[in-house]
């Protein structure tokens, strides 16, 4: 299986770099049956049936990039430099790992002043990472970082504007709780409030699952093999209740469906003999196609980057030449892709199936 099987041609304006206003605007491309179906998310009511279970990821993204002055004496006198960081994850010893660039103009011992309240030490380099010890922790870190810090935007959107203050709204979940990822689970990017009260009236349920997204997400996929590709681990939980919830949906005839990548490979990462379990750990699973699905009966995600491991887990989903359809649709009718853009509802034969012989309303 190559890498090039997962390419495709994608013109750069349609990369999103701000979402659709409300959220649930947002045109929604859904393939189910064979078929091909162009509407906005609100329209998720009617795919939906009673019985029906959504599956959300409540991580809640730090504000994680920060940009300080590092400084030294010299001969000359005090000298400074500006250091920018991207926090990546906490570490068993009280540190951060964090990417700083410049990473030669930094030395282990120096201090980076990020504000008037939040400063770092710099510990030690390991890999190309620093580890990072604040002077402040608990909710007197979270307080002076999400002032200090600005949104993590994704790399193909950061290239295009800085983040500002908006995306501090816009790059979180209405529903965001448990604090930890450094990219959002961008699916659930385009619930509000109204959808949600809709969907409840409709009868569809809702459990929430906790996978906080690392930057390895945007990591590319280097090797020709593609199987031999290997995924950075993240860390997740799926609760005695939601797993008892997600299991109660399958026994009853049900469709459980993530919103998002990250929700699917969590509850994936929690099954085992075809059933879902409480789980918490790190997972690194990599889903590409020839992977047996044991919960998700279909899948809610944006448009994702050519050669991703994001394209290979839905092309495992629906397969690879109708992946290629899909997307051949999404480009040509010009539905904006990645992040901030618009979203896919992905029902694979069986599920549809399942649809088709179950409860309606």
């Amino acid at each position: 299986m190559k890498l090039s099987d997962f390419d495709f041609d994608l013109p750069d304006d349609l990369i999103a770099t701000r979402p659709a206003s409300p959220r649930s605007a947002a045109r929604l491309l859904v393939a189910a049956g064979g078929d091909l179906h162009d509407g906005q998310v609100t329209d998720l009511v009617r795919w939906l049936n009673p019985g029906d279970r959504l599956v959300l990821n409540d991580t809640k993204v730090i504000p994680a990039r920060l940009s300080g002055l590092r400084h030294r004496d010299s001969a000359q006198g005090a000298v400074a430099a500006r250091i920018e960081a991207t926090l990546l994850e906490p570490r068993a010893d009280g540190t951060w790992a964090a990417l700083l660039k410049p990473l030669k103009k930094i030395k282990p011992g120096e201090e980076i002043v990020f504000s008037a309240d939040l400063s770092a030490t710099l510990e030690a380099v390991s890999e190309g990472q620093g580890h990072l010890r604040f002077n402040l922790s608990g909710t007197g870190f979270d307080a002076a970082l999400a002032e200090a810090g600005a949104m993590p935007l994704p790399p193909y959107i950061a290239a295009k504007r800085a983040a500002d203050e908006q995306d501090k709204t816009d790059y979180q979940t209405v529903w965001a709780r448990n604090s930890g990822a450094v990219a959002a689970p961008t699916a659930s990017l385009h619930f509000d409030a109204p959808l949600l009260a809709a969907l409840k009236a409709r009868g569809v349920e809702i459990s929430y699952v906790t996978l906080h997204v690392g930057a390895g997400t945007f990591l590319p996929v280097k090797v020709e093999d593609v199987t031999t590709h290997r995924m950075h681990a993240e860390w997740g939980r799926v609760s005695e209740q939601a797993a008892a919830e997600i299991a109660a949906t399958k026994a009853a005839g049900g469709r459980v469906i993530p919103v998002g990548t990250t929700a699917l490979r969590l509850i994936e990462s929690a099954a085992k003999d075809g059933q879902i379990h409480p789980w918490e750990g790190d997972t690194d699973i990599f889903i590409y196609p020839g992977f047996g699905f044991q919960v998700a009966d279909a899948l809610m995600t944006n448009f994702h980057l050519p050669k991703s491991t994001l394209l290979m887990l839905v092309s495992a989903l629906m397969g690879q030449e109708e992946i290629r359809r899909i997307y051949d649709h999404a480009v040509g009718n010009r539905y904006r892709f990645f992040s901030y853009g618009d979203a896919s509802l992905l029902i694979p034969a069986k599920a549809d199936t399942l649809q088709k012989s179950g409860k309606k309303s």
